[in-house]
């Protein structure tokens, strides 16, 4: 097999050392946010609609729900903190696409395609409407995203994509010899401060009149929808006339989604904030989000003070599926990032990170998210976002009420809200099937991007492994 540019340039082990040296173990956003307390449920109380999951996808239905019918009560139960797992420590790109890529949503719904994207930026432009109506402080910039070819045959990959940047284009925007051309589409991302944008999701929506309790574990949800339904937590009950799931990674209350999707764990690392000097070496005045192209890629973006983030690369899964802290620190993977860094910046050498973490991100096997309801369409559900949530989750919180509604509307017709993805196979099936996969696309970003006869077995199933 070839090499890899990471691997042909990689930086001495020294100055990797030194760049990890005192780094925190510790999300910097949730770092740098002061937080609002929301008292846990005590007691029983009655709600229009009951929410778990106080991440982007329940604090959007939350909000959505009272900008459609104000007098509607609306209780949000969260078992830890507000934005305290994928959406406060994810990287903060906030994408218009529905469907992860143009190119997975064109192989599943080709008929939808065009509309599918129109709704996703239809989706991003009521987010940014939402940050200007509320005036929600989350470092909102809406620069595009720079995806990046960083190996010769990469380039053929992006030169049909719209606003494609050759070799000299696209070093001129960001100052990295190891680019060989871009795609820098400049209106279908924006990027957040992800923890801020959380919890100023959760001041809107209290502000809306929603009702928050923190630190309260929905255990089950009882009631077969014939009448209301009653969420049960180790302190109180709510009981509701509509329920909206949006537990993310965290096991469903649904068995049937049970084996729907992985948890597979992302790291990332942040950067103390450049000097001048640091930022004129690289360039990079439009800030835009950046991403290369490999299977295995790195994303990274500059913060509002000039650090530089940057994750990807490894996709983890542990075997059984669980989702246990033990797993975020993982030092060889924040060792593998620091090199792919200044492989990247060599220029940076010197520079130190101040933190570094891991979140794990609910993959399914189409890549986007997936809907549905349950109990006589009294509950409804959003998962598998696969690492698109920041954007998409707006979009699912309407998907879902609308579900809930019982009214027929464009989004409930679509054949990608009406399909499910292929479920995961058991244990211990699900760890060896995911790691084969995992090896599959290594090799297969080793042999200038040729795809061997298991990933094209899965690309014709419709089933894959991302993150």
């Amino acid at each position: 097999m070839g090499t890899t540019v990471f691997e042909r340039r990689r930086p001495a082990d020294a100055v990797v050392d030194a760049s990890l040296q005192d780094t925190a173990f510790g999300v910097f956003w949730l770092d740098d946010v002061d937080r609002t307390e929301h008292p846990p449920l005590r007691g029983a109380v009655r709600a229009d609609l009951a929410i778990v999951g106080g991440g982007y996808t329940g604090l959007w239905t939350a909000i959505r729900a009272k900008e459609r019918n104000p007098e509607r009560r609306v209780v949000l139960l969260e078992a830890s903190r507000v934005a305290w797992a994928a959406s406060g420590r994810n990287g903060g790109f906030c994408e218009s696409s529905l469907t992860h890529g143009h190119e997975n949503g064109f192989s599943r719904w080709p008929e939808e395609i065009d509309r599918l994207e129109e709704l996703g930026r239809e989706n991003l432009d009521g987010i940014a409407a939402t940050v200007e109506r509320y005036g929600i402080r989350a470092d909102f910039e809406r620069t595009g995203q720079l995806v990046v070819a960083v190996e010769p045959h990469q380039v053929d990959w992006l030169r049909e994509e719209d606003g494609f940047l050759d070799e000299d284009a696209v070093r001129a925007e960001v100052h990295s010899d190891t680019y060989l051309a871009g795609a820098w589409d400049r209106d279908g991302c924006a990027l957040v401060h992800p923890a801020k944008l959380g919890l100023e999701l959760a001041r809107v929506a209290t502000q809306l009149g929603v009702e928050i309790h923190e630190r309260t574990l929905v255990r089950g949800v009882e009631g077969d929808g014939s009448g209301p339904l009653t969420l049960v937590t180790e302190h109180g009950s709510v009981q509701a006339d509509a329920v909206a799931l949006g537990t993310n990674v965290f096991p469903s209350l649904l068995r049937r989604n049970r084996l729907m999707t992985v948890p597979v764990y992302d790291y990332v690392l942040m950067t103390e904030p450049l000097s001048n000097a640091q930022l004129a070496s690289i360039g990079w005045e439009n800030r835009q989000g950046l991403a290369d192209s490999a299977n295995q890629f790195h994303y990274y973006r500059l913060t509002a003070d000039n650090r530089i983030l940057f994750g990807g690369y490894d996709a983890i899964y542990h075997f059984g599926g669980k989702v246990r802290p033990e797993y975020e620190d993982r030092m060889e993977s924040h060792r593998r990032l620091a090199a792919h860094f200044f492989t990247t910046f060599p220029q940076l050498e010197g520079l130190r990170f101040t933190h570094r973490w891991a979140g794990a991100i609910d993959s399914c096997s189409r890549f986007c998210a997936f809907f549905g309801t349950a109990r006589r369409d009294r509950v409804a559900y959003a998962t598998g976002f696969t690492g698109l949530g920041v954007g998409a989750a707006r979009f699912a919180a309407d998907v879902m009420l609308d579900l809930l509604s019982g009214e027929v509307t464009e989004r409930t017709e679509l054949r990608m809200v009406r399909e499910k993805p292929i479920p995961f196979p058991p244990e211990p099936a699900a760890a060896i099937g995911i790691n084969l996969v995992r090896a599959a696309m290594d090799r297969a970003d080793h042999r200038e991007g040729r795809r061997g006869p298991l990933l094209k077995t899965l690309d014709a199933l419709g089933m894959g492994f991302d993150s």
